[in-house]
Order: structure tokens, then sequence, then C-alpha cells
């Protein structure tokens, strides 16, 4: 009989796969051994593949490019990257060797924007689109950025009252562009974004606010949808009333030329994903010059901004089984050495699945299991795969150490788990291990965090002065 759990693989899905495969029957990820990281640097433990952020960049900028030649479209195409989801400086780093732009969302966002402008890294080419509900403290630190020679600065208007924020503190004139407040899938319990303003109150507001003032110029058109960039009805509908819009002011707005269509590319989060990424972007494409070429009217810029897409696949989380828990006839608990709420929070806050695999032991059999963390909390678990609505591993053994990768987790578990601060039950935030290629092609790894130890959180919660 196949009972092994590479057996239960291999009839399952395709595999190996290009970011996973097996080598002297431990589990590889983009030929990084991850038993040798895991005997170098012990587990719990947090890693970054850095290439895979320049990777998938790159991607994306070469699907745009053939979707623009093939349609024969005559705007360009900007690639952004949504700091929100990771602004780390090893992040950043990466992505910004790719000619890329930047997105922000809060004011904070500016200071890392400045301090990469004085390293070299952006330049005032470099287009900062500025989104989010702007706070006193945000318009001001956009401000500066405008009035010290940032011509590429482009704050997204959300709100009726930012013109005239904005206006007061930026010296001479500026570029804006105006979010849509799309509407909500029908499963919402609301049925329009909180984020911008409503479809038919945009021409309105740009007839009010924008037309006959001198010192604004109306640039972008930022259309966001919440569950990203599908094909389904509801997305097409929305860009769609979007290109509307856009025609509709550009007909009256000389200055328009540019269209950020926001929302996120979905990454991989199971081993059957299937997402055809070359066929979405042609289509979008395609829908926007046939929009606009009924409509009589220039095709704009392209924008988008990819966070997830940029940055999740980099990402992965390596953890120990350390005891197993058998509750009842059914039920076996593999514990875990860390916690899901504090290191994956968007497992616990969502209902998010990754990609997860065995380190080691491929060639035991297996058991049908649910994961626990090590938190007081009941609902510090993981309990199902997406594609399989069950977890099976390698079945456990107190003397053969079991080891679990969590996989695509770049995008946001860092910042929602408050890194570097207090964690739930004062479990400690793993080290983070930083993994690059050579010039040579050779694999790299140096520490960027260590463990947290009792004596940070004791300062942070006032014990030690």
């Amino acid at each position: 009989m196949n009972t092994k759990y590479i057996d239960l693989i291999n009839q399952t899905y395709d595999f190996p796969q290009e970011e996973f495969a097996l080598e002297n029957k431990t589990l590889q990820f983009h030929g990084v051994d991850l038993m040798e990281l895991v005997e170098t640097y012990g587990a719990p433990l947090k890693f970054t593949y850095l290439p895979q952020i320049s990777n998938n960049i790159n991607r994306a900028k070469k699907w745009f490019a053939d979707a623009i030649e093939k349609n024969d479209y005559k705007g360009k195409y900007n690639y952004c990257y949504c700091t929100k989801s990771s602004h780390f400086k090893h992040v950043l780093n990466e992505a910004l060797k790719n000619d890329i732009h930047i997105e922000t969302s809060s004011a904070f966002d500016i200071d890392i924007v400045e301090n990469l402008k004085k390293e070299g890294k952006i330049t005032d080419d470099t287009f900062v689109i500025s989104n989010g509900f702007k706070r006193a403290q945000y318009v001001t630190n956009i401000a500066r950025l405008i009035n010290n020679g940032h011509r590429n600065a482009i704050p997204i208007i959300d709100n009726y009252e930012e013109i005239e924020l904005l206006s007061n503190e930026i010296d001479g004139d500026f570029n804006v562009g105006i979010r849509i407040a799309s509407e909500e899938e029908p499963k919402f319990e609301f049925y329009t974004s909180r984020l911008g303003i409503g479809y038919k109150n945009i021409v309105p507001f740009y007839k009010s606010q924008i037309q006959n003032n001198e010192k604004v110029n109306l640039k972008m058109l930022h259309f966001f949808i919440n569950t990203g960039i599908r094909d389904n009805a509801y997305y097409w509908n929305e860009l769609t009333k979007c290109l509307k819009v856009y025609t509709n002011l550009k007909k009256i707005c000389s200055s328009l030329d540019s269209l950020n269509i926001g929302g996120g590319f979905p990454i991989k989060n199971s081993l059957v994903f299937d997402y055809d990424y070359a066929y979405m972007v042609e289509e979008i494409v395609n829908q926007i010059k046939i929009v606009c070429e009924e409509e009589g009217v220039d095709v704009p810029n392209i924008f988008t901004e990819f966070g997830s897409f940029t940055v999740g696949e980099s990402g992965g989380a390596v953890y120990e089984v350390l005891y197993q828990k058998q509750q009842n006839d059914r039920e076996k608990w593999n514990m875990i050495n860390s916690s899901f709420i504090t290191t994956l929070p968007d497992t616990w806050a969502i209902n998010k699945r990754f990609v997860m695999l065995p380190l080691n032991r491929w060639n035991d059999s297996y058991e049908r299991v649910l994961l626990g963390g090590l938190t007081c909390d009941s609902d510090d678990y993981y309990n199902s795969e997406q594609h399989m609505n069950a977890i099976y591993l390698p079945k456990y053994d107190k003397d053969k150490p079991l080891y679990i990768g969590f996989f695509n987790t770049g995008a946001y578990q860092e910042t929602i788990g408050g890194f570097g601060g207090l964690q739930h039950c004062l479990i400690p935030s793993p080290k983070h291990i930083l993994i690059d290629r050579d010039e040579d092609g050779n694999i790299t790894k140096k520490i960027f965090s260590e463990q947290q130890k009792s004596e940070d959180l004791l300062k942070i919660l006032g014990y030690e002065q």
C-alpha cells in the first residue's frame, strides 16, 4: 500500500513544483535546504527569500509589456509596491532594484520614502502614490515631500476636505488623484467601500473643487477592489463602471492621463493554485482600450499597486511539532512550538490559508491531525488546508522530530503580529533569517532579528527601566 506521506503528495498533486522539491528526503524551497536552515538557526524561525520579490515584480512587468504590445496600447505601465504589505528595509531595497514606484498609506510612510531618497534608492522620478484617510501629520508629510521638489508625488483624494487641507500646506500647484468608492460584493456586510468618493459624485466633485482651481491638477483616477483582481462578473462590472467615470472625466479634464487599477493579484495558497495572470492582464488592457476608443478619448497610463503579490511569496515560517494530544476518538492535536495568533495572525483573524508542508520525514506514514499553538487561547489553531479541507502530516513520533513549514507568508504577518513588540501570552517573536543569492547565484543567509528575550518584553511592560 502507498501509505507514505510522499505517496499522498504524489497522488494528490503535481509535484515537485517550481518552488518546492525534495532532495535527500527533505524539502527544498527555491533550492534552499530548509532542514539545513533549521539545523543552523533552530526553530521556530521565519525567513524571507529575497530573490522572489524581484522575480514576481518582473513577471508582472512582462505580462503588462506583452499585453500592451499585443493590443497596440498607447499608454505606459507603472508598477507600484504597496508598502503596507511589508515596510521592512530589506524588502524595499530588493523591490527598488527593479525600477518600480511606491504606494503609501499613512504619515510615517513618507518618512521611509525620504530615507530611501537620501540613500539614492528613490529619485524625484519615482511616483509616490499616497492613499488612505489623511490626518494632519499625513497631510504635512505629503506637503513636505512635494515642497522639497518631489513632483511625482500624487496624493489620492479620499474625502471632500483633503483638497483644502493639502492646498493650505503645499507651495504652488500639485497633482492629485481621486479614489473611487467601489461597490462591495453582495456577500459583504455593507454596500460601498468607506474609502474614496462614490461613482456618481466624482464628476460633480471635480467640477466644484478642481476644475477651476489653478493650484490643483487631476492626474489620476484610482480604482480599488478589496477582493483583488479576479476573473468574475463582480470585478469586470466594477471595472466597466470605473472606465465610464474615467472617460467622462477625461472629456472635461485634459490633465487626467492615468488609471490606477489598484487591487492585488492573488498569490499561491495551495499546491493546486491556478490563476492565469497573463490572461487577466491582457483582458484588462483590452477592456480599457475598447472603452476609451468607444468614448473617443486617449487611453490612460496604467498603474498597479501590488503588495501581497510583490512580497508574499518570499516569506515562510518553520515550526517544530512538540507534542501530540489525543483529545477524543477522532481528534489528534499536534502542538507547535510557537503561536499562530502571533506569528501568522491572518490564520486566526481572517481564516487565511497558506501552503503548509513538512520539512522532513516524507518517507514515513501519515495521519490526519489538527495544529495547535502554544497560547491558552482556544482560537490559536490551524485546522484545515484550503486544497483538501484537512491536514495530513507524517505520524507523530516523540523520538523523530517533525518540522513543518508555512509558505508564502511574507505579506502583512510581521506588522499585524506586532513585530518587535508585545505578543499574545508573551510568546516571543521568532528569529528571522534573510536569504539571498550572490552574483554567482550562491545562497547567502544572515540573521535579521534574534528571537525575543524576556528582558525585551519586560522592558516594554515597564518592569525594567
